[in-house]
């Protein structure tokens, strides 16, 4: 099926010019509309209509498709968005993604009138893309990114998976587990890619059952850490891909008995406000960046939203850096 994008390289012109084909020709040079128009008859190219008429109206409103607010990252870049969007004059209404059925939350969102949308629910080779980017709606990914590029914002997971990996290997750890949400997301396939790529290059062997990949929730994690401690193989540290699953992780270990870092090192990702805690101090991973990444999503969403001229896509990958702290030592 044939896109927006496809349209604007045949015809010539940029995406935001067929948008406004689409939604208000009358703006529009008569001779780039009939080249536009040709274009679109020859990729047998049909718009979203429920999108366009929706486009076709501002409501001042977006939509963000966030993760559920277990994970306290979610929590915090919701509340930059929504902030940041408010003081712009835009109201945000918030959705939670389905793993399960996350079509119906992209039908339902669509339903909406909304001008634009931020969305960090969206999969590698998630289908959606092409109906998100021919209704001709602005959307932004932030924290995930598609396979076929677009507008996002994300760190380097890879590179990241690599830091953790790395500095477990450096504190004597040769039996490394990663615990990580469905590897369908860009985010979780890249931490995993990232840790695995350093085990090989210090030519030590990954044993499968180290890898545990859960919904991300308390009670998965939970059952990931059970199916570690009944290894024969067991692990000695554990990468878990989000601050969220290493707090999981610390909590349940402390409560069988057992001490961090003595008996397991953890290292998590994201920085949230809660590992610097006194009583908690996960080491983790960051990214290098003068504002929160949900600042990046909002400000180019908005731009994409108001600006008439050709429109720069925003391809954003922030570098990782190590933060250590007390949750992660020496193997004994």
């Amino acid at each position: 099926m044939a896109s927006s994008k496809d349209v604007a390289k045949t015809a010539g012109v940029s995406q935001s010019t067929v948008s406004r084909v689409l939604n208000d020709p009358s703006k529009v040079n008569p001779e780039t509309v009939a080249n536009v128009q040709k274009a679109m008859k020859s990729l047998n190219y049909r718009p979203n209509l429920i999108a366009r008429s929706l486009k076709q109206r501002k409501t001042k409103s977006i939509a963000l498709i966030t993760g559920h607010l277990h994970n306290p990252f979610f929590v915090d870049t919701t509340m930059e968005i929504v902030e940041y969007a408010k003081q712009q004059g835009y109201h945000t209404l918030v959705y939670f993604e389905d793993q399960g059925d996350n079509l119906s939350v992209y039908e339902e969102v669509l339903k909406q009138q909304v001008d634009g949308i931020i969305l960090s629910s969206i999969f590698f080779e998630d289908p959606i893309y092409k109906e998100l980017e021919a209704s001709g709606v602005p959307f932004v990914m932030f924290n995930r990114r598609h396979q076929a590029g677009g507008n996002f914002v994300e760190t380097d997971n890879e590179k990241a998976g690599i830091l953790a990996a790395n500095h477990l290997l450096k504190l004597g750890h040769t039996k490394i587990a990663w615990i990580g949400g469905r590897t369908f997301a860009s985010t979780f396939q890249g931490r995993l890619e990232g840790y695995k790529k350093a085990m090989q290059a210090t030519n030590h062997q990954v044993d499968p059952e180290w890898i545990k990949e859960t919904d991300t929730t308390e009670a998965s994690v939970r059952e990931a850490v059970d199916s570690l401690l009944l290894l024969d193989n067991k692990p000695t540290a554990i990468f878990a891909a989000t601050d969220s699953m290493a707090l999981f992780c610390q909590n349940y270990l402390m409560k069988m008995g057992y001490t961090i870092p003595d008996n397991f090192s953890i290292c998590g990702m994201d920085n949230i406000d809660i590992t610097a805690h006194a009583g908690i101090q996960m080491t983790t991973i960051t990214h290098e960046s003068k504002k929160p990444m949900g600042l990046y999503a909002i400000e180019h969403l908005i731009y994409m939203m108001e600006e008439e001229k050709q429109i720069k896509e925003m391809a954003l990958t922030l570098q990782p850096t190590l933060i250590i702290r007390n949750t992660t030592g020496p193997k004994r």
